[in-house]
């Protein structure tokens, strides 16, 4: 058997794949006849020479439909659409008001909101207390910002730097501001200062520990790249270090905006004279809800509005990257 299919195949007459009894067509040679999945009893045409015989599916069977593909991504962004989760929680509570289900003496609904608001602006009262509570947020973050950046720096960029500074810093993150209140109270006062500086320091942590976790999780081959093609220092700090920190850098910043009015809710209800915290405080002696309401909203109108712009300005800063956030 094992002689016959070597003879066989040496003329050209029986394909080695094929199935046992298979044949070529009469009269072909030259050419094999190439055997496939074709039905059982299938032969070549007559008479055809120089030309192989392909046997294969047949020609009436379609072809099986692809399979989907399956989505594992969160999917397509919606414009506006991180207004939604706002949106339904304000119409939930206008439902509750508007059937009875939430008393007035403890929770005003809101209209009754909406119509001490009105009244609050038209005295001039609210842009007022917003007006100095906004410079005080934007203080603390513009200090908070500039000392954590700048410790991060010299933390992540030097063994020195690190040793000295890492430790005291990660000490200050486990003790809590309102901690330190009575220890600034007594060093700065009651005033602006003191304000401004509880507000700092909590942005300046959040800045520090995500800027710096950022520089120092810089993959090493970009420093040998860059000690290979004899950069200066400022070459690397601008093409490898900000480049390599800016994520870190701008999740700091979200943390930092958002720690900012934390530390403004809490410095403008200790023995301020103005601010929306001082204006709740008030409101709070005179059981008046819907005034603590009121700056309630100010406070998140303004957290919502400031988390939104620096979310803007990192997608525009970081369009080279690929990621889930669309």
């Amino acid at each position: 058997m094992t002689e016959l299919l070597t003879n066989a195949r040496t003329a050209g007459r029986v394909n080695p794949a094929a199935a046992p009894g298979e044949t070529a067509a009469p009269g072909e040679t030259g050419k094999p006849l190439v055997a496939g999945p074709s039905a059982p009893g299938e032969t070549a045409a007559p008479g055809e020479t120089g030309k192989p015989v392909v046997a294969g599916p047949s020609a009436d069977r379609t072809k099986a439909p692809r399979a989907t593909r399956r989505r594992l991504g969160p999917g397509r962004a919606v414009p506006f659409g991180r207004l939604i989760g706002p949106v339904l929680v304000v119409a939930l509570w206008w439902s509750a008001s508007a059937i009875g289900y939430l008393d007035p003496r403890i929770l005003s609904g809101p209209g009754t909101v909406l119509s001490t608001a009105s009244d609050l602006i038209s005295s001039g009262r609210l842009q007022d207390n917003v007006l100095i509570s906004l410079q005080r947020a934007g203080l603390g973050l513009l200090f908070g910002v500039a000392a954590g950046v700048v410790l991060a720096v010299a933390a992540g960029l030097s063994r020195t730097g690190e040793y000295l500074l890492d430790g005291p810093l990660q000490i200050k993150r486990a003790i809590p501001s309102l901690a330190m209140l009575p220890l600034l109270i007594l060093w700065l006062g009651i005033g602006e200062q003191m304000k401004v500086t509880v507000i700092a320091l909590g942005v300046a942590v959040s800045m520090y520990i995500n800027t710096y976790a950022s520089l120092t999780g810089i993959d090493s081959r970009y420093v040998e790249l860059a000690e290979g093609l004899d950069l200066s220092r400022a070459q690397f700090v601008r093409k490898v270090v900000v480049p390599g920190s800016l994520p870190g850098f701008f999740v700091g910043l979200r943390l930092g905006v958002t720690a900012s009015w934390l530390g403004l809710i809490v410095v403008e209800q200790i023995n301020a004279t103005s601010g929306i915290g001082y204006m709740m405080f008030q409101a709070q002696q005179y059981a008046q809800s819907d005034v603590i309401i009121v700056g309630l909203v100010a406070y998140g109108i303004f957290g919502f509005a400031s988390d939104a712009a620096v979310r803007a300005v990192e997608r525009r800063v970081l369009s080279w990257r690929r990621t889930l956030a669309g």
